[in-house]
């Protein structure tokens, strides 16, 4: 298991291209290309700065997209996103992919806070759009974003991909719906990450450039929030956050928690970048979902109390046992449906308040988080 999220993410795109997967240990792990649908949309990629964009890329050619051209300002992103795309047409410009016709949807993994100006763009030139998450940093750029998808009728989508590219979770999803722990009274989003100083960015340490923790790896969690409760309004009960241990880097935070309370259920966050190096994963991410009849716990990247390896595990406690369920063969079908939505104009991946629902939560405990001194 890489040791780093950023790794964790460009690994998985080599597996899921069907390139030979190769460990740090003397043996090499050759995995099965993963299915792909025939292409039925053109897509291009926008803003290469997190490694999500991998990610996002395969999810939609899984569900048929085709990735024709992309545009980065950075020549070293410029240089690995063709080694792993060299079909991709380097574009000359932004410009150039927001005035091609021909070109459907623009998905974007740029520094947080140009992501929601470059949504506003791509759907006031007719297209759709697909950011990584934080997919907006202000609740002013949440306004403006709001006010053109309504005036143009694009969607916007923010890959919440805690949720919908992880298995397990997805497995979750079908469960509750299925009744099988009642009715879903609580969720309980545990989101720790590695810091990784040496391969971080300068705008990863200064949220004015990524919104705050909660806004940024926080964001996951709402979305599951108001996923698994199904709330469709909620209010931020309470929220903290603390920079407690990188002095060095005074405009950054390294902790977060918050509350929330839904017309569906109630729910608890809390991210941190306190990942030990001694952990096989970048994260040990976890979700519990409290049902009336039972409990579902998701350990999303690594079971550290068990020889299982890798991710996507799954307990389920009813009346009558617990079982551990597997996941590796559970359908990601968010990119397929979010083609779906491009092509019918329908909301199957998510919906559009929704979306905008998780960042809205997400930012309002942002702002009014109290900061911890320690």
């Amino acid at each position: 298991m890489p040791s780093s999220r950023r790794q964790f993410l460009k690994d998985t795109a080599v597996k899921a291209t069907g390139l030979a997967a190769i460990t740090p240990a003397a043996s090499q792990v050759f995995v099965t290309p993963m299915a792909k649908a025939e292409p039925r949309l053109k897509f291009a990629a926008i803003g290469l700065n997190h490694g999500h964009i991998y990610g996002q890329v395969e999810a939609v050619t899984r569900g048929g997209g085709q990735l024709v051209s992309f545009y980065a300002k950075e020549p070293d992103l410029v240089a690995e996103f063709q080694k792993r795309y060299p079909n991709a047409q380097l574009a000359r410009s932004e410009a150039e992919i927001l005035e091609d016709k021909a070109i459907q949807l623009v998905l974007s993994a740029g520094i947080p806070v140009d992501r929601a100006p470059l949504g506003i763009r791509v759907m006031q030139h007719g297209k759709d759009y697909m950011a990584d998450k934080p997919g907006i940093t202000t609740l002013e750029q949440l306004a403006q974003v709001r006010k053109v998808q309504k005036q143009t009728g694009r969607i916007y989508s923010i890959m919440y991909s805690e949720r919908f590219e992880n298995r397990a979770t997805v497995k979750a999803g079908e469960l509750v719906k299925a009744g099988a722990i009642g009715k879903v009274i609580q969720t309980i989003g545990l989101g720790p990450h590695r810091m990784n100083i040496k391969s971080r960015p300068e705008w990863f340490f200064d949220k004015k450039y990524f919104g705050g923790i909660i806004c940024d790896i926080g964001s996951h969690q709402f979305d599951q929030f108001l996923y698994f409760t199904n709330s469709t309004q909620a209010d931020v009960v309470a929220a903290q956050v603390g920079n407690t241990h990188y002095p060095q880097y005074p405009q950054f935070e390294d902790f977060g928690d918050t509350m929330v309370r839904g017309n569906g259920g109630m729910g608890y966050v809390r991210v941190d970048w306190f990942t030990p190096d001694g952990l096989k994963s970048w994260g040990d991410g976890r979700l519990t979902i409290l049902g009336t009849d039972g409990f579902i716990e998701i350990r999303k990247n690594i079971d550290i109390g068990s020889s299982r390896t890798g991710g996507n595990h799954l307990f389920l406690t009813d009346h009558k046992e617990t079982r551990y369920i597997d996941c590796k063969d559970v359908e990601m079908p968010y990119g397929r449906q979010l083609i779906d939505d491009v092509l019918n104009r329908t909301e199957t991946a998510m919906t559009q308040a929704h979306c905008f629902l998780a960042t809205e939560l997400a930012l309002k405990a942002q702002k009014m988080a109290q900061k911890v001194n320690l």
